[in-house]
Formats: C-alpha cells, sequence, structure tokens
C-alpha cells in the first residue's frame, strides 16, 4: 500500500513538472523542486530568462499558480523563480538545447562535440552527453561524448554530478540526451581534462591508426 502512494506521488510530481514546461516552452527552464510542507507547495523554477516566466507585474506567476491549484488540487502553491547564473553549467538546458538543435536537423556529432566544448570552457570539471535513438538510420544507437574527471558511483556521483535528460522528436523517430556535469574538483586529481577521443567513433579509431602504426614500425624493424 505504501508503495502504491509513493509510485503515484511520484507520478503527480512528474506530470506537474512537464506541465510547468509546457507552460514555459519559450524561457529556459533548468531545474524544477517541488516542496511540499503543511502550509504550502513549493515550486522552484530554476531559469535563465525569469523575466519571460514572472511577467508583466507578476502576472504570469499568479496564473500558473492558480492553474495549479484548480488543476492539480495544490491548496497555496508558491512559485519561486530562481536565476541561473550560467546556462553552460546547467545540464537540464543543455539536454534541452541539443534536442532543439536535433529537431532542426542539426548534425548529432557536432552537437555533441560542441556542446562538451562549452561545458568544458564554462569552468566544468567534467562532462558526459550521452545521446540514444535512430541516430542516422533505422537502428537504434548509443553515442557517448566525454571529457575531464566525472565521479560514476557512490554517494559522490549521486552528490556532485548533476544530471539532466531531454527528448528530441525528430522523423526518424525519438531520441533521448542525457547530459551529466560536475563541477567539484577532487584533490587528488592534478589533470582534469587530458586529451582524448571525444567519442566511441572517435577513440575506436585511435585505436586503428595506433595498431597500423605500430605494424609499419614492426616491417622497419624486420
Amino acid at each position: 500500500m505504501k508503495e502504491r502512494i509513493f509510485i503515484q506521488k511520484a507520478k503527480e510530481q512528474i506530470e506537474l513538472e512537464e506541465f510547468i514546461r509546457s507552460q514555459f516552452r519559450q524561457a529556459k527552464v533548468g531545474d524544477i523542486e517541488i516542496q511540499h510542507t503543511p502550509v504550502v507547495t513549493r515550486i522552484v523554477l530554476y531559469t535563465t530568462t525569469p523575466g519571460l516566466i514572472i511577467g508583466s507585474g507578476g502576472e504570469r506567476i499568479k496564473e500558473m499558480a492558480e492553474t495549479i491549484k484548480s488543476k492539480y488540487k495544490i491548496d497555496n502553491p508558491q512559485i519561486d523563480v530562481q536565476k541561473i547564473e550560467d546556462a553552460d553549467l546547467d545540464p537540464v538546458i543543455s539536454a534541452q538545447s541539443i534536442a532543439n538543435q536535433i529537431e532542426g536537423g542539426v548534425n548529432y556529432k557536432r552537437l555533441g562535440n560542441y556542446y562538451l566544448d562549452r561545458i568544458m570552457q564554462a569552468g566544468a570539471t567534467g562532462c558526459e552527453i550521452i545521446i540514444t535513438g535512430k541516430l542516422s538510420g533505422e537502428r537504434s544507437r548509443r553515442e557517448r561524448f566525454y571529457a575531464g574527471y566525472l565521479k560514476k558511483c557512490g554517494e559522490p556521483a549521486r552528490r556532485e554530478v548533476m544530471k539532466g535528460f531531454a527528448l528530441a522528436n525528430p522523423k526518424l523517430g525519438n531520441i533521448g540526451i542525457t547530459v551529466k556535469i560536475m563541477t567539484t574538483r577532487p584533490d587528488n586529481i592534478m589533470s582534469i581534462r587530458e586529451p582524448q577521443p571525444r567519442n566511441e567513433e572517435a577513440r575506436q579509431q585511435e585505436k586503428t591508426k595506433d595498431g597500423n602504426t605500430q605494424d609499419e614500425e614492426n616491417k622497419g624493424n624486420e
């Protein structure tokens, strides 16, 4: 019984977040926090464009609060808008930007490398971008772009790695974009970004190139 209640609450929260994003499509909305208390339900929106969400004299926020109150039966919803200082370090906004441009026909490899560079240049310790779906044909594929140092497991990964997800809907089918960003710097890492291949395909090409070079050296020694 408790599990059903927990699952139902999680579904309601996801539905509410999706509804809020759909109402503010023109604004760049990053993370959404929903905090339930006995007195109020506080909804915190993180965005790079607070003015588009607040509206003239706060009218848009008031309308949204009334809509949420009636549609989701939430008493006394309080919407708080917080400005994101650097959009390049927000994984949700980065994922949404990649999704929008994939829908516009931009090549996914170009986007993966471009946003990887932007995020690292903005000051990230590490970044991983995973693009999954029908990227260039009928079969689904997975492309991974990565740089720097990123914790993968344990409590530090949950605490220090920010995650964002967005869904693109091009003609071939849905494409999922996952962005992970870490901004804290571990004390025991001397260099956080060493030269390395940008994606799995480039990595494979690098291995092939190294193998061919080794073969040529062996022939020269014979």
